[in-house]
């Protein structure tokens, strides 16, 4: 299988997937299809050949480290893994100084951190593409991965239901913009107080308007799962919310997925979880190891997903 990389996308930050055309969120879905298909075939399929991507971790991480250290490897570059004990910006140099050295040194920059300004600053300053591997607004790489496997299972985004019930986290901001763009209906469920940033709503509610997708908030969980195809849940706390977590698990108790509000669902709806999962908090082991769930499926996704955004980003 052979085909050409779109131009358009070269040397692009990935921050945000509000930042790109409905049109080119279509694109790379489409790409990194195709760039798993290869994979699967065991064809080689070495288009980053020669470059180098620094990976920056301010948050430890599973799934993210393999992904991309992986997705590099298998598109023939070599991924630099950079922990703050790695790099001076973890004893006070500036994240332009960083940035502006890096840029003479890599091809492109993964970063995973706590604040979605830090990524915006060094994205500012940087000549090379960064890509964001996750913040606390945001998890874009995430989402890309979660609409492929729908899309594998369900054949359209379009017109789909998404249900996410939990806190109106960086996943939820993520998926609502995905949905935005993508014609895919988001319904998030929480307790009051724990709703989605209002900007990140009203952002994506604009995108909505070319794709004619539904987002909306509700504090019942019922009332969300009713009629979903696709039921999405995360943990209630976050890395960096452990403080929270006690409190939290009082408020969110009555938000688990478990067997009996699954069947509130259509029949033949998926269960998803951007993982690591506390398994008999906010979803029990029947359901995430149960027919409907694809956890794993779309913890797979990640890397090919990934893969088609740094082979375009990096061209």
């Amino acid at each position: 299988m052979t085909f050409d990389l779109d131009p358009i996308f070269k040397g692009r930050d990935f921050i945000s997937i509000h930042d790109y055309t409905k049109e080119e969120i279509a694109y790379l879905l489409d790409l990194a299809s195709k760039i798993k298909a290869i994979q699967k075939s065991g064809q080689p399929y070495p288009v980053l050949e020669g470059k180098t991507m620094g990976m920056i971790f301010q948050k430890p991480s599973t799934r993210t480290r393999v992904s991309f250290e992986v997705g590099m490897y298998q598109l023939g570059g070599y991924p630099l893994f950079l922990s703050p004990n790695d790099l001076q910006i973890g004893r006070g140099e500036s994240v332009k100084d960083t940035a502006l050295t890096l840029s003479r040194f890599l091809n492109g920059i993964m970063i995973r951190t706590f604040s979605h300004d830090e990524v915006l600053e060094l994205a500012h300053y940087a000549t090379i593409p960064v890509i964001n591997g996750l913040t606390d607004l945001l998890h874009p790489c995430q989402v890309m991965g979660d609409m492929m496997t729908i899309l594998e299972h369900k054949k359209t985004l379009e017109g789909i239901k998404l249900a996410f019930v939990g806190d109106g986290n960086n996943m939820a901001h993520s998926l609502l913009f995905g949905g935005a763009k993508t014609g895919m209906n988001v319904v998030i469920a929480c307790p009051s107080g724990f709703e989605p940033d209002p900007e990140i709503m009203a952002l994506a509610k604009e995108d909505a308007q070319e794709t004619g997708a539904r987002l909306w908030v509700v504090t019942d969980p019922e009332e969300a799962l009713h009629d979903a195809d696709v039921i999405y849940t995360d943990v209630w706390s976050s890395m960096g919310q452990e403080k929270e977590s006690a409190e939290k698990e009082k408020r969110f108790a009555s938000y688990q997925i478990n067997q009996k509000n699954l069947a509130l669902a259509k029949p033949e709806a998926i269960v998803m979880h951007c993982l690591p999962a506390k398994r008999g908090r906010e979803i029990t082991d029947e359901v995430i190891d149960g027919p409907q769930s694809v956890v794993f499926d779309e913890a797979e996704n990640r890397l090919h997903a990934q893969k088609a955004i740094m082979a375009v980003v990096m061209q």
